[in-house]
């Protein structure tokens, strides 16, 4: 028999001095040592089977179902910082410089252990639940960091499932839909050599800040004059370099930008305007060009049956009305997506209201910590419920 979840799961205060205490303390990609240190104590101190390394500095626990044999399904958390300064001044306020939790990754962290803590207890199901601590979602790096480290072969998870907070949404509104939730997001990277010379004599120089306007100029056209209209697809420059004085043509200028789409064909069709763009401003500004993409995430893609199960398990503790089952999807991008590319799976939005992530004033809603814990052991209930 099932066991119900009861009203109040866990001791919310000190759930809460958890996540602050996470908080005062961030650490950026692949530098969460405390933090897995701390993941890894609370999972052994409640009995659950932990392993630690697993992509760099993820954590990795599996509890055991008490009812049988049956499916497997992982949990995942991530547990990075930003690497920015936090503005706000809450009494929790980061005490290391250059790092914020700014996304709410401690939030995160602190549900997915609230869970896991009850779930210990708590064994009356079938199959077991794998509970993924991941590094390094900030930069792209952690979800393929630890799927290289063969985490889904050795800990073989059947379903996988992701939670985020969700600023634009009121706290006790939940969001999911089938299909898209987030999109890709590729860094673009380009580089443009010339040469240099005494900015009278512009005929003796091949001139990259030139090649570099008509560029962005040019890169206009990638969404503009190349994808359906109706289609969703983001190309924007956010950095340009080059020179460093007035009457100097410099030899030299980088550019960098961002692709997004929710589409993996129209992603693959941008890349290749990009380039040819690069090839013929190269010929008519008479400079060399390149471009490379960079830190790239596929848009993160929802399974039909597994995000209708997040759905019903979350009308359970939100309440039906509260639960937005074709929520609008977002133009950020997440690695959750390589995991969502290898198994069936769901991302949903737990929202909280504030500031939007990564604003130096962010700080992760407390007040919604129990809502997080009581879906994830109840999509986790649910799910295991048969062999």
């Amino acid at each position: 028999m099932i066991k119900a979840i009861p009203e109040r799961v866990f001791d919310v205060e000190s759930l809460v001095a958890l996540r602050r205490d996470l908080h005062a303390h961030p650490e950026i990609a692949f530098n969460e040592r405390r933090t897995s240190l701390r993941v890894a104590s609370l999972l052994r101190e409640w009995n659950i089977e932990t392993t630690t390394g697993i992509g760099g500095t993820g954590v990795v626990g599996v509890i055991h179902g008490e009812l049988g044999p049956g499916k497997t399904i992982a949990l995942r958390a991530d547990m990075d910082a930003l690497p920015m300064e936090e503005g706000g001044n809450p009494e929790w306020r980061s005490t290391v410089a250059g790092a914020f939790h700014g996304c709410g990754h401690d939030g995160h962290t602190a549900m997915l252990l609230g869970a896991a803590s009850w779930l210990s207890q708590n064994r009356q199901f079938f199959g077991k639940i794998v509970l993924l601590f991941q590094p390094a979602e900030e930069n792209g790096g952690g979800a393929l960091a630890m799927i290289a480290d063969e985490a889904e072969a050795r800990f073989g998870w059947d379903e996988i499932y992701g939670l985020h907070n969700a600023p634009h949404l009121p706290p006790g509104i939940f969001g999911v839909r089938e299909g898209a939730m987030l999109a890709s997001c590729d860094d673009v990277l380009f580089e443009i050599h010339g040469v240099g010379g005494h900015g009278s004599a512009p005929e003796k120089c091949k001139d990259p800040i030139m090649a570099a306007a008509q560029l962005i100029c040019t890169l206009q056209t990638v969404v503009s004059r190349t994808m359906d209209p109706a289609a969703m697809v983001v190309l924007s420059m956010g950095s340009l370099h080059a020179g460093t004085t007035p009457n100097v043509i410099p030899a030299s200028a980088s550019l960098s930008g961002s692709l997004r789409t929710f589409d993996e064909q129209l992603r693959a069709q941008a890349k290749a305007r990009i380039e040819s763009i690069c090839q013929g401003t190269a010929v008519a500004s008479d400079c060399q060009i390149s471009v490379r993409f960079a830190n790239g995430s596929p848009a993160t893609v929802n399974h039909p049956e597994q995000a209708r199960a997040a759905a019903r398990a979350a009308e359970k503790v939100f309440g039906v009305s509260a639960v937005k089952r074709d929520i609008e999807p977002l133009n950020g991008s997440e690695d959750f997506s390589e995991f969502l590319l290898r198994k069936p799976g769901a991302y949903a939005l737990i929202g909280q209201g504030g500031v939007f992530c990564h604003h130096p004033d962010y700080d992760f809603n407390d007040d919604i910590l129990p809502l997080g814990v009581k879906y994830l052991i109840s999509l986790a209930l649910d799910r295991l419920t048969t062999e």
